[in-house]
């Protein structure tokens, strides 16, 4: 695996992912998680229903556009994520973290004309064009992508659940055996099969918007 791929799974990538909970905070709060068990439903339904089903083939079609340098289909694909965001925290959050990767890359010297003229960036569209600037594996680059998200969803139950640390490992090990499946179906699907539909999360999120109490920022 090409070093540069950890890199951007990092924890310690400075784009603020550890700052957001999407909703998982929201559905503690509820009552709708409460342990190991509910964790691991929750965090696997919004997986299956929102990450593979719309995130996932959306910055895989990213990576393609990216590599034949078609910036117009790379817009395309970047508003309608933006548009696929429920609530104003969600969106709020993959516009900072694009914002933030497109930064963290020009300060490595990574050229982002490309980047610059996009209004506003989603943070797959970024990440998208970091794979495609340091010529990696898409499929390997997704795979990335989904284990980095996963992980961050686990470090947000291990805090506000609680959970205790192997527990977390637990549930990474469990929900990280599904990355292989969503990699294929994510470079398969069509686009009329892509589908965004979590209705629980977007409710979970507009409540959290005025939650009294809360660490996450999603």
């Amino acid at each position: 695996m090409n070093v540069r791929l950890l890199q951007l799974a990092s924890p310690s990538l400075p784009v603020g992912a550890y700052s957001y909970s999407q909703g998982l905070e929201s559905a503690v709060e509820a009552g709708l998680v409460r342990d190991v068990a509910g964790a691991s439903r929750w965090i696997g339904e919004v997986l299956a229903l929102s990450v593979a089903a719309m995130e996932a083939p959306v910055l895989a079609r990213l990576m393609g556009a990216w590599k034949r340098g078609d910036v117009e289909t790379v817009r395309r694909w970047n508003e309608e994520f933006l548009a696929s965001r429920e609530t104003a925290e969600l969106r709020a959050e993959t516009a900072q973290m694009g914002y933030s990767l497109r930064r963290l890359l020009a300060d490595l010297e990574v050229a982002t004309g490309p980047l610059e003229g996009l209004d506003e960036i989603a943070y797959p569209t970024a990440f998208a064009y970091a794979v495609a600037a340091w010529k990696l594996e898409p499929r390997d680059a997704l795979a990335t992508y989904l284990f980095a998200w996963i992980e961050n969803q686990v470090l947000a139950a291990v805090k506000c659940v609680p959970l205790g640390q192997t527990d977390g490992q637990r549930l990474l090990l469990a929900l990280g055996g599904r990355i292989a499946s969503i990699v294929e179906g994510a470079f398969t699907v069509d686009d009329d099969g892509m589908t965004n539909f979590a209705p629980g999360l977007a409710i979970l999120s507009a409540r959290h918007e005025t939650q009294y109490s809360r660490i996450f920022r999603s």
